[in-house]
């Protein structure tokens, strides 16, 4: 490898006890996506694609959440941050001539943008360590950064600090940058020499100075770096915040919000110009929005394609593409794999699930649409139901253009039903319909005489 290649190690074994939970640590989610994804993320981003994830605490977890997108080992036992890296030393001797980042998997605001500086600097001074870092108005609780005329001269513990030392505003983000073969180097020195009878990464910063290596710091713009969580009060910190700069970007590119309240939005979500966001929305994944667009109250919304002036007023959609100047809901499910076209209505207590409805349809009320081909300018009554499952296989069904489809309608897959055709209320369909033609099934309507009073007699006599 050459000098400037660069590879990964994130640490990914910790329990997280005070979150009170069987996950590991690094899997709790904020904004939809686990804490180590947002790490991973992170170094993609910055072409540090190369990562081994040192796992711990139910390693399976992790494991099958990551599959083969990197390596992993396994640290039996959790005794601390230098301990976790050394277990993946032999997956660092063969990178000797690389750059490493050792990371946390529970720093969710570390970003590509970050690591990318750090490493520059951390190759230009020729450092065998750089420490990332941030500058905080509250510094209490984290270990301060010493700095001397060539660079840092050591961290301390806040309850090592003197007053002097406390006062520094510049704290660890937990992240650094090594030369890998110096880190090594390092690592065969660190020992527990401490009341926690743990080996401590921060000490192999002293190994390397004393050794007459150059370390530094890389100071990050952006202080939430150094932001973590060990319980649920400080994941919900974590989540406000990662939810606000969410927000506070999208108000930048021209989104309204007129209240704030339940509103969670992804990170990686597009929304445009001019559209409106209300309460209690829920926008994840990698869904694109259009502009001026009315979203809520109450959507959730997830991996969606959204086009400009659709109305969605609470809906649920996965996985699906709704076109331009739809209006959907309220209380309407789209089922993933499902294309609304332009200028669909859909109505309350609708369900579509893996189907396409044509331009001008609508689907007013209390209807269920599945595997189903619907063409433009049809109109369904309330109460229609495609029966697209006979108890083993899922067949579709095909309704083609300016049809109208009667209320209480049961189209029986497979059925066709042709262009301009028509359905009676309370028909169900078992053939194909001909372009033009009404189908009607109705049986006959029989009574029995005297049923309902003899009925009533029999209620009243128990009582």
């Amino acid at each position: 490898m050459s000098n400037t290649s660069s590879c990964a190690v994130i640490l990914a074994g910790g329990q997280g006890k005070r979150m009170k939970s069987e996950l590991p640590k690094p899997m709790f989610e904020v904004l939809g996506e686990p804490m180590l994804e947002w790490v991973m993320t992170a170094c993609e981003n910055a072409d540090v694609n190369d990562m081994c994830i040192v796992t711990g605490y139910n390693a399976e977890v992790i494991e099958n959440y990551i599959g083969d997108r990197c390596t992993t080992v396994y640290q039996p036992q959790r005794m601390g941050t230098g301990h976790a890296v050394m277990m993946a030393v032999d997956w660092l001797k063969e990178r000797l001539d690389s750059n490493v980042l050792i990371v946390c998997g529970d720093s969710p605001f570390i970003d590509s943008e970050t690591i990318t500086s750090a490493l520059k600097q951390h190759i230009e001074q020729d450092n065998a360590v750089t420490i990332i870092t941030a500058k905080v108005d509250n510094p209490k609780g984290y270990g301060r950064m010493l700095r001397g005329k060539n660079g840092v001269t050591g961290i301390v513990e806040e309850k090592d600090a003197t007053e002097e030392q406390k006062a520094i505003c510049e704290i660890t983000s937990g992240a650094y940058w090594f030369k890998t073969e110096r880190l090594l180097e390092a690592l065969d020195e660190i020992k527990p020499n401490n009341s926690q009878g743990e080996y401590y990464l921060t000490d192999s910063v002293y190994i390397l100075i004393n050794h007459g290596f150059r370390a530094d710091a890389y100071i990050c713009p952006n202080p939430n770096v150094v932001l973590g969580a060990n319980d649920r009060k400080g994941l919900l910190m974590l989540n406000n915040v990662a939810r606000n700069a969410v927000i506070e970007r999208l108000l930048n590119d021209g989104v309204e919000f007129t209240c704030t309240d339940g509103v969670t939005i992804g990170r990686n979500v597009v929304i445009g110009a001019g559209t409106k966001i209300l309460q209690g929305t829920i926008i994840k994944g990698d869904t694109v929005i259009g502009g001026d667009c009315v979203i809520g109250p109450n959507c959730l919304i997830d991996d969606c394609t959204v086009g400009s002036g659709v109305v969605l007023n609470s809906v649920q959609a996965y996985q699906s593409q709704i076109d331009d100047n739809a209006k959907i809901g309220p209380f309407v499910h789209i089922r993933p794999n499902s294309h609304i076209m332009a200028k669909v209505k859909i109505g309350d207590f609708v369900e579509v699930k893996n189907s396409t409805i044509g331009e001008r349809t609508s689907v007013a009320h209390l209807t269920y649409i599945g595997d189903s081909d619907v063409g433009s300018n049809v109109n369904f009554g309330c109460g229609v139901v495609t029966v697209n499952y006979d108890g083993e296989k899922k067949h579709r069904i095909s309704i083609d253009d300016n049809a109208f489809i009667g209320c209480n309608t049961n189209l029986i897959s497979p059925v066709k039903v042709g262009k301009s055709a028509y359905t009676a209320a309370g028909t169900t369909v078992t053939k194909d319909v001909p372009d033009g033609a009404l189908a009607i099934e109705r049986g006959e309507l029989h009574f029995k005489d005297g049923f309902g009073d003899k009925r009533l007699k029999q209620r009243n006599s128990k009582k």
